[in-house]
């Protein structure tokens, strides 16, 4: 039999952290409870670790007791890492460090690992993720790039599996990794069996119509700043960016490198998200066709607008807004 570990954070923990905690729990017991049945062996043993014994995971009105300590648990085949508060190596419990030197070395000795949302930056923290790529809530990317250059942020992605290291986006979406891993470790149709159980969409792989286009600002370059402000500003304008670096005073092959290493979008890019995300403010509070907003934002062209939208969201135009306009 494998042996799975769910990581019990020490101090630095959410919310999320036991929703993590316990929903892998639930779901890898349910996955064993139907190879059972199908009269298969189970695939994993399932342990609640922490660095230390007896360690509680408390918030509130919830506790969880880990069942063994990393010292207990010497051999691994999966580990899968909550979310937590933990940002990095340095400002991390003495505790938390204890499991980040561990996963590293279950890692090297045969182990895969898996983080969930925000954990995505313990993870890191253990220098695993270097070169490689990864996802993590879209609302926590840039803190994540700022601490981890070195790493790929993939924010769109909902789950990213290389060099048997899996990653995937925000909140909840780690119900989506667990039925991916599942599908992984035993097969399709178990987990088609826990999706049914559970009710989680089998196949989701991207977040990006979940995600707020806030345009990355805390860089130094006061030419790139300025653009950025006046494609905000300006946007539902014809916008040529070839007058646009000659009135900021740089070439236009100096503005587009400026601007992709402040920002990682070119300005093109960055000025269709800022179309879409007004076309999905629009679609979201407001009656207008998707003519109506398609033109509100800039676009003339049905076709354009669409596979744009499409592009940057996952989504289509006419669905966005059937699932979420507030009068659907």
């Amino acid at each position: 039999m494998k042996h799975l570990s769910i990581l019990i954070p020490d101090d630095q923990t959410n919310m999320s952290t036991i929703a993590c905690v316990i929903g892998s729990y639930q779901v890898f017991m349910a996955a064993n409870t139907y190879f059972e049945q199908q009269g298969k062996p189970p695939v994993f043993k399932v342990n609640l670790v922490s660095a230390t014994n007896d360690k509680r995971l408390i918030h509130g009105f919830l506790s969880i007791a880990s069942n063994l300590t990393i010292t207990e648990s010497s051999k691994n085949n999966l580990i899968i890492i909550p979310a937590s508060e933990i940002r990095s190596y340095e400002t991390a419990t003495q505790n938390n460090k204890l499991l980040i030197d561990w996963v590293k070395r279950q890692y090297k000795e045969g182990a895969e690992v898996a983080s969930m949302c925000v954990g995505s930056f313990m993870l890191a923290s253990t220098g695993l993720l270097t070169g490689m790529t990864c996802s993590t809530h879209w609302a926590k990317s840039e803190e994540f790039k700022a601490l981890f250059p070195d790493v790929h942020l993939q924010t769109d992605k909902l789950i990213t599996d290389e060099n048997g290291i899996y990653t995937n986006g925000g909140a909840y979406s780690f119900l989506h990794l667990l039925m991916y891993l599942v599908e992984k470790f035993y097969d399709r149709q178990t987990a088609i069996y826990c999706a049914k159980y559970f009710q989680i969409d089998l196949d989701r792989n991207l977040q990006a119509e979940f995600s707020i286009f806030n345009g990355h600002k805390k860089h130094n370059d006061a030419v790139v700043l300025e653009a950025q402000l006046f494609i905000e500003d300006h946007f539902q304008e014809k916008i040529s960016m070839e007058q646009l670096a000659l009135r900021l005073g740089v070439g236009r092959r100096n503005f587009d490198r400026r601007f992709i290493k402040a920002t990682g979008l070119t300005p093109l890019d960055y000025l269709q998200r800022v179309k879409v995300e007004a076309a999905k403010k629009h679609f979201e509070n407001s009656r207008k066709s998707v003519s109506e907003v398609m033109y509100d934002v800039g676009y003339n062209d049905t076709k354009a607008f669409r596979e744009v939208f499409s592009r940057v969201t996952g989504t289509t135009p006419i669905d966005y807004k059937e699932k979420y306009n507030i009068g659907s």
